[in-house]
Parts: structure tokens; sequence; C-alpha cells
């Protein structure tokens, strides 16, 4: 009996919509909402002469396809209603992805903005909705009728003995006939019903769904059976990436990612980028398969166990051991062909720990026979073609007293390369076997989300002291405050006094939010604390499950407040109450990386996500030149290299190939970008981590490369070799290159191109924004939070790879970061720098004929004044599109002259490298705390400069100096009569050829308008 498949509804709650456009005439609108998906259309009531309507109106969609529902789109239009004849006019659309729609039970209120329709609609406004997924089990199915039965039990009569004789007696075969003829009849007559069934079923999804009772559902005919795999996707639904390819319409093609055991469906949005086959980035490395699937023998050696053993030239290995009668193994091992030095294949199945019969003796090992295979006639297989079936093979030769004639193995060899599926299951020669830390792996990072705790107030506190305290402990005026911890995470409110002889202040109020880092699984509870200061001690304490916390999407409502019952010690079970508001923000994006190298920026909640705009595919390839961080047998060096890519919540990690310094990965990954203006990472590692024995189990970092993806052309192959380059303490290093190719695919031009009109990150960083000193604290938070779970994976990704792919350090005191930030500021200011040298050489007559020219060009501004704008567009246009040709590349490598790693000494970049709290000797922090004090009183000297200069300025306006200030009020008297009375462009141009006359006629000293400046009194004089 086959399993029957859910049935899935869309559940649409059209709640209410905010500030719409008045269409009208009269100031106002009224408004209808038309809602789409998959074909079927619902419309709400209108809501008279509303700006600011009120619906509540629940919808239920027929979900046909629900392993497609994530490429789906329900789109709703609001229109303004006119009773006459006229077309409605619009009022704003908003269009939902598939992908965010969410089971039952974590839907929330979303208030998407309405989208125009086309460039010169006039739309604002917003609309709230409530959107949901359902799955219901299938009515059961009917039961057989009366007339029925008695044919169906004749008939599971007469199948009985049929399959059961072999030969059927004469009687049997003359009543098959006519009871074929019984069953032939009764499906013409059920035929007539069952063709109306589905134009039934096909009317009943389009009309909406109005009587729901039982009579209607036992009505329904039930759904088609569906295979058990099917069933499973439809009543628990994986992600995108995880869900296994539907069948692939015209335009669509699927991505198999080396290294993942899943594949990468593409989006029905994503449909019209030209896909190539999978694996086009990196070349196709030719593996030998062998799958050894079980043995059948005759006479096996009683109480011994069997194992199938393989050797190819030096390549030697075996199965597992299993014991009992029929061997079953199902191995299947990957040997990279350019390392093997022979040409034949044999494949030996041998018996263990049994006893002979002569001796009585335990027994080693026993060939029980061979198979041989010329690795010449092996047959090659390509996906997608399917998979090569095991045959049968005779056993030859062996020991003991010669092979028994029905020793068999099943197996099956074949050519392929890394795109087969066998490939991530198999035993791979270049990375060791089986090691499970140098399998090629997928890791995801936690889902996190913002708790804001906001503390109110607390009431009815039991104070007077803790266990212990002293009795004059009551006197005190307690100095209360709050303190919150969840998980390693802990923040304190302000302090507050009581007077416990005030009833005003006896019921102490903070209103102050508190906000953590929360990762999906969560921690069990959020723990609130009331501490007294003043007497040291805990007054009580209250635990807050953070699963049963409300999440919220954006600002529109405030998260409802509560109260929690403070419990003491064990004399003292209740010790008050608080009043504190919770809620799980869903409206923010969690940043986990530094903020120049952010890869993701989307909001935490599902339901305010955007389809992805595109594609990017990275094959890494290989390593060339790589140079030796351990020794192998205390005598020679060696590298075992893999790479870690990172993009989004996504990070990918290629198989480990041993003790190579120029390995081949030739792996394929592919990641849904839903912003262009991100970075991927890139970095490479040497494994200590797969040696259990070493005591010191630490991945060696070989390099890094960021590509910013804006700065690639879509649809275009990037393919090319980079240098490694790694900073140590004794300095950088080159460790070799890497070999990469990578191409960022984008279908629709028009998405790319408003994505840079929108805000990097969501609403709520800007309506309610964190704090500069807040943002970096929740972002290191986050990092240690994401270090620590991809820790805990397994294997695991450890935490120096994970610290050195997110820059966790960039907060900490480096010369040599200091020193770089520098010269970015020197070289953006260097621009300015050459303009003013430009213009200096202008008015000093440097190349007389420019200076002319500078002159004619200035009448012509003066004299046509509107051609200013114009000109300067053009001029813009004309430079920016010449320099189209010279544009640089993208740019992958690390830029040395960039990093300032030359520019600084060993002792520098020592102090870079040690960690927070220091751990080198008090001689080494003195020198450079003496040099930190150097360099920090020459940024002293600058800041009291800049300060000194405005502080002229403002002395100018203040009368700090009288007599400087009565001159500067007599000067704009007469430069007000002058202004007045001169025309604007006779005084424009005059000061023009004043600023610009010959040097015979400029003195060597600076300017009056410069000495009267540089007299003005500035507060220094002040300053202690």
């Amino acid at each position: 009996m086959t399993e029957q498949s859910v049935i899935r509804k869309l559940m649409v709650e059209v709640c209410n919509a905010n500030n719409l456009m008045p269409k009208d005439g009269q100031g106002t609108a009224s408004a209808y909402v038309l809602v789409d998906f998959d074909g079927q259309r619902r419309r709400t009531k209108t809501k008279f002469r509303d700006l600011n309507p009120q619906w509540d109106e629940k919808f239920e969609f027929l979900v046909h396809d629900a392993e497609s529902m994530a490429s789906e789109t329900l789109e709703l239009n609001v229109y303004n209603d006119k009773k006459s004849g006229k077309r409605s006019p619009f009022l704003g659309k908003v269009k939902i992805s598939g992908s965010t729609f969410v089971k039952a039970g974590s839907e929330t209120l979303v208030y998407y903005p309405l989208e125009k329709r086309s460039v010169f609609s006039q739309i604002k406004g917003e609309i709230g909705l409530k959107i949901c997924y359902v799955d219901d089990a299938p009515p059961p199915p009917p039961p057989p009728s009366k007339e029925e039965k008695p044919a169906e039990a004749e008939a599971a009569a007469a199948a009985a003995p049929a399959a059961s004789e072999e030969k059927p007696a004469e009687k049997e075969e003359g009543k098959k006939p006519a009871e074929e003829k019984k069953k032939d009849e009764e499906a013409e007559k059920k035929n007539p019903d069952d063709e109306k069934k589905p134009a039934e079923d096909a009317k009943k999804e389009e009309k909406p769904p109005e009587d729901k009772g039982g009579a209607a559902a036992a009505a329904d005919p039930p759904p088609p059976s569906a295979p058990p795999a099917a069933e499973e996707q439809a009543i628990a639904p994986a992600p995108l990436s995880q869900t296994p390819p539907p069948k692939l319409q015209s335009g669509e093609k699927s991505v198999t990612a080396v290294g993942k055991d899943v594949e990468m469906v593409l989006d029905k949005s994503l449909s019209n980028i030209d896909r190539r086959t999978a694996f086009d980035l990196v070349d196709h490395m030719p593996f030998l398969y062998v799958r050894v699937v079980k043995a059948k023998l005759t006479n096996p050696p009683a109480g011994s166990s069997t194992y199938a053993k393989l050797v190819i030239g030096t390549h030697t290995i075996q199965t597992k051991s299993t014991p009992g009668g029929d061997k079953g193994w199902d191995q299947v091992f990957a040997f990279d062909k350019e390392s093997l030095n022979s040409g034949s294949l044999e494949i030996a199945i041998w018996a263990e720990g049994f006893k002979a019969a002569e001796t009585d003796e335990k027994t080693s090992e026993l060939c029980l026979g061979t198979v041989s295979f010329d690795l010449q006639e092996v047959p090659k297989r390509v996906p997608p073609d399917s998979p090569l079936a095991p045959q049968w093979y005779s056993l030859e030769g062996g020991g003991g007293e010669g092979p028994s004639p029905g020793n068999d193995v099943m197996l099956s060899v074949w050519l392929g390369t890394q795109a087969d599926e066998a490939f991530q299951e198999a035993w791979q020669s270049d990375s060791g076997g089986l090691i499970p830390e140098t399998r090629a792996k997928v890791y995801l990072s936690p889902k996190l989300w913002y708790l804001r705790l906001t503390v109110i107030q607390t009431q009815d506190l039991q104070l007077g002291g803790g266990p212990g305290a002293a009795p004059e402990a009551k006197a005190r005026n307690p100095e209360l405050y709050v303190k919150a911890q969840l998980g390693p995470q802990l923040f304190k409110t302000s302090r507050t006094n009581v007077v416990l002889s005030s009833p005003a202040s006896s019921n102490p109020t903070w209103n102050e939010d508190l906000i953590f880092v929360a990762a999906e699984p969560f921690e069990p509870f959020l723990v609130i604390t009331v501490e007294d200061v003043a007497n040291g001690y805990s007054v009580g304490y209250a635990k807050v499950q953070v699963a049963s916390i409300d999440k919220r999407m954006d600002d529109k409502s405030e998260p409802r407040s509560m109260w929690f019952n403070l419990c003491g010690d064990e004399k003292k079970p209740y010790a008050g109450r608080i009043h504190v508001r919770l809620c799980l923000e869903g409206g923010y994006h969690v940043l986990d990386e530094a903020a120049h190298v952010t890869s993701d920026v989307r909001a935490t909640a599902k339901q305010l996500c955007k389809p992805p705009i595109g594609l990017l595919e990275v094959g890494l390839r290989g390593a060339t030149n790589l140079l030796p961080v351990k020794t192998r047998d205390g005598t020679r060096g060696t590298t075992d290299a893999y790479v870690v890519a990172k993009y989004g919540p996504k990070w990918v990690r290629t198989r480990t190939i041993l003790d190579r310094f120029n390995p081949r990965w030739n792996e394929q990954y592919t990641w849904d970008v839903y912003d262009p203006c991100t970075v991927l990472t890139i970095g490479v590692f040497d494994n200590g981590r797969y040696k259990h024995d070493q005591p010191d189990r630490k991945d060696v970092r070989l390099g890094k490369l960021r590509v910013r993806l804006s700065t690639l052309d879509t649809n275009r192959v990037y393919m090319g070799t980079f240098p490694l380059m790694v900073l140590l303490p004794g300095g950088a290093k080159k460790m070799g290159e890497i070999e990469i190719a990578f191409r960022f695919s984008c279908p629709s031009w028009i998405s790319l191109v408003q994505l840079y009109t929108n805000p990097m990150l969501p609403r709520m960083h800007y309506v309610r924004p964190f704090g500069p000193a807040q943002q970096d604290i929740l972002r290191h938070m986050a990092m240690r939070l994401v270090t620590a779970r991809l820790a805990r994976s397994e294997p695991a990704l450890g935490q120096e790879v994970v610290q050195f792919m997110l820059d966790s350090d960039t907060h900490m005191w480096s010369m040599r970061r200091s020193k770089a930030n520098w010269f970015r500021v020197v070289r953006c200011l260097s621009k300015a720098a050459t303009f003013a040298k430009w213009i200096d050489g202008i008015r000093t007559w440097v190349h007389p004929p420019t200076t002319i020219l500078v002159h004619i060009l200035l009448m012509a501004i003066v004299l046509c004044p509107h051609l200013i704008l114009p000109t300067i567009c053009m001029y813009s246009f004309l430079i920016i599109a010449l320099r189209f040709r010279y544009r640089q590349r993208a740019a992958i490598t690390m830029d040395g002259r960039l990093s300032q790693y030359d520019g600084v000494g060993p002792d520098e970049l020592d102090e870079e490298f040690d960690g927070f709290p220091t751990g080198r000797s008090w001689d080494q922090v003195r020198i450079r705390y003496d040099r930190l004090r150097a360099l920090a009183g020459r940024a002293q000297t600058l800041l009291g400069d800049l300060a000194a200069q405005g502080e002229r300025l403002e002395a100018l306006f203040n009368w700090r100096d009288p007599r400087a200030t009565g001159m500067f009020v007599v000067v704009c008297l007469i430069a007000s009569l002058v202004f007045y009375a001169v025309p604007f462009k006779v005084l424009v141009l005059g000061s023009g050829f004043y600023y610009f006359r010959h040097p015979r006629f400029r003195g060597d000293m600076p300017s009056v308008p410069i000495n009267f400046f540089r007299r003005l009194p500035p507060l220094s004089d002040q300053i202690l």
C-alpha cells in the first residue's frame, strides 16, 4: 500500500494598509486588494474613503506542487474602487517570493512597501500581511461498496494460488477468463464516474473555500498516491539549496557542487541564466572507481571473518572485515588515475580469525581467490549516465586445498571523474581514505538574532541584606542595578539609588535596553538578576525561556511587556517582581564579519528576504609551489593543503590533498547572490587536525584572497593564478600560488541596477540604529558565537580557521594597519593636493599658455553661468568614459604595498601577533609603550592645531579680540556697499583676474587675510 502525500495550503491574511496615495480626487481612496497565487485569485472587500484601511481578511490557496513552492510568487495589487465603469486607479503592488513563506505558527505581521507598476506611477504606503502554509493530511479513501466486496474477495482468492503454484490446474485456468470478464464489466461501470471526478476537482480548486464541513471533506476524492520520498519532502520541506532537483523545465538546469551531498537547484527567478554544465570551471580529474558489494562463498572456514583487498601497484587497501556466511561490504574506492603506477587491478578475498582442522591452531589469514582487471579495458562513465551495475565475478587461485568453484564476488569497476555521485562517499586515495577531517564538507553558520531586553522597573523588592549580612545593612540605602546573562554574554543597566524611607523611590525605574546576540538553537534561559551594590548581595533572579520570546519584524508594534517574579534563596522564595519587555528582532541583519568584508546583508527574518538576483560559481582548481609547513617522519617537509571559501552563511571546505606541494582539488561550488556589493573570502590552510596522536592539533594558514562581486562583470569567467601571502611574526611570506575560477551570473540588469539605489542594510538599522560602540560589541559577540558553533561541527572547522576568515582581530592595535590606514587617507587627499598644486602653477604662470586658457575659461563661466553645470557633467562623462579602457581588472590578490607589511620592523610585527592581554616581558612592553606615546604625541599636536583653527574662527564672532572683531565688522560693512554697487559678474571676474595675476605683481609674503586670521586668539593658552 503506497503512502499519500499531504495537501499544502497557503494562508494569506491581508491585515491593513497605511498611508495610501489618495486617488479619488477628494483626498481619500476606496481601496481593495487582489491576491494572486499559482493561477488562483482572491479579492478583499472595499474600504471606502480610508487611506489607512483595515481588512483583516484571510484567504486560502491550494499549492499544487509543494516542492516548487519556493519558486512561485505571491502577488498583491491594490486598487481604488470606482463604482463607475472606468478603470480602477492603481495604488501599488507587492511581489513576495515563495522561498520566504514560513510554516503555520511562525507567521508574524510584516509590512511590505507598495511598489510602482511603472516609472511614472505615483505610489506610496505599505501593506501589512501574515503569510504561512499548512500541511493537511489527505482525506481517507472511501470504503468499498457492498457489491464490490464479493468480487474483490474472489479476485484475492484466485490470485493467491496463482502466485504460489507454478503449474495451475485446468479448472483454475477455466475460471480466470470468467473472473477477468467480471472485472472488465465493473471497470466499465466505474469509468464514467472517474472521468467526472477530475473535472469536479478542477472546479473546486478555482473556487475560494467557503464550506469546510465534514460532509464536503468526505465527498472529495483522495489525492493520487506518491512515493515515500516525495511524501517526506512534502511533510518537511528543506531549504532550496538542500532539496532534490525537481523535473527540469525548459531553460532550467541543475548544478551539482563537488564536496556537497546534495544538488543545488536553480530557482525559476534565475532560470534565464546561461548555465553551463556542472564542473565547467574546473578540470575533470580521472579516477578509477571500484565498488565491492559482497562475496558468495561455498565453503567458508568456520568462525572466519572475510574482507576484500585491492592492490594496484604500490596502492593496497582493504575493506572492513565482516563475519558471517554472506559477506557484504558495499564500499566504493576512488583511486587518482595519475598516481597509479600499474596497469592492472587485483581484488582478493581473504578470510581471517579461524582455526585449522589439523592443528587446531588459529590461522591468521587465508586467500580465498582473486580477480584481476586490465585498466586499459575498464569502461568509462560520465554523469548523467546511470551508475554501473555490479556483476558477479568468479574467484581464481587461492590458498589451502584449492579454490572452490562456487566462490564469487560482486563488484563493478569504471573510470570516472570527481563529478561522479559516488565520489563523496568513496574511499579517496589522494585524501587519505575515509578520514573525516580530510573530507570535503559544507557548513552553515547558525542563524543569529538580536535579543532586545528592555528593563522597565521593579516592585515589591525584599531589601535588607542578604544571607550573612550585618544588621546595620538594613539601614543603608541600596544601590541597585539589573544584570542579564545569556550564555557567556552579560550586560548590566546603570545603577540607581533606593531610599527606603521614600515610597516614591522604593520601586526603581530604568527603561534601558540591553541587546544580546542569540543563535539558533537558542540557549535555554535568559537569566535576569537584580543586585544590590551597596550591600553586596543579589536581591533575586528570574529565568526566561528564550524559545518562548516573541519575534517582531519591524518597529510598527511594541513587544508586550511582562512581569516576572524574582526568586531569592531558600529562605526567601519571593523577592519581588520585575517588569521587562522582551523580543527577538528579526528586522536586523546580525553582523558577524568585519564591516569592510561583509558577505551577507539580509534580514534575519525569512519573511523579509528577497529572492536572489544571481548566482556565484567558484571553481577551486589547485595550488602550486606550496612551501612545507611541517615535517613528516622527522626527515622531510610536507604540506597537507585544503581550501575554505565563505560567502553568506555558507562555508565550503575542500578535501585535504595529503603530502603534495602542487595539490589539485578541482571542486566547484555555487552560492545564491542577494546583493552584488558583497565579498567572497577564500583561505588556504594546512591540515593539522587529522592526526590524532599530535598534542597541538591546529591548522596553519597559508594565505587568503578576497573577491568583491561588484568589481566583476556579469556572465564572465575569471580564471587565473594568484599568490598566497601570509603575515608571520618574522614578516610577510609568499606560501605559494592558488588557481581559481569564478563567474557571477545575473539574469536581470534591471534588478541589479535597482539594488544600487537601495540601502545596504535592512530598514531597522536606520529606524532604530545601534551606536558605533554597541555595534562593535555585538559584532564581536556574533563572531564568537559563529566560531564556537562551527568548532562543534563534525568534523570541526577549527577556531583559528574561522577567526582568520572573519578577520576577528581587526579591532586590535597594529602599527602596520595604522600606517596602512594613514597612507590610504593621504592617497585620497593627494588628488585634492594635486589639484591645488595645478591651481598654484596656474596662478604663478609656470606654463603661460595654460594660464591664458584658464583666464578665457573664467570669462566664459562668468559671462555664461548657465553653462557651468552642463559643462562639468559633460567633462565628467568624457573623462570617465575614456578611462574605461584603462580600468583596473578585478583585484583579487592582497596588495602588499597597501598592506604596509614592508614598512614595519620585526618588533612591530611581534606586537601585532601579541595577544590581549600581552604575554611579552616588561622590557618589551615598556619599549612599545614609549613608541606608542611618541606616536600619540604627534597625533595630539595635530588635533590641537585643528582645534585652534576652529577656535580662531569662533573668536572672530565672539569679540574675544575686540580690535580684530571691530576691523572685521568695518570690512563687512564696506564689502556690503561694494557688492551692492558693483555687478556680480564684474566682481567675480575681477577677483579671478586678481587671483591669477602675474608673479611680477605679487609679493613674497603671506596675504593680508591669512595674516589677519593667524593673529586671532585660540584657547590653547587656557589649557593646563
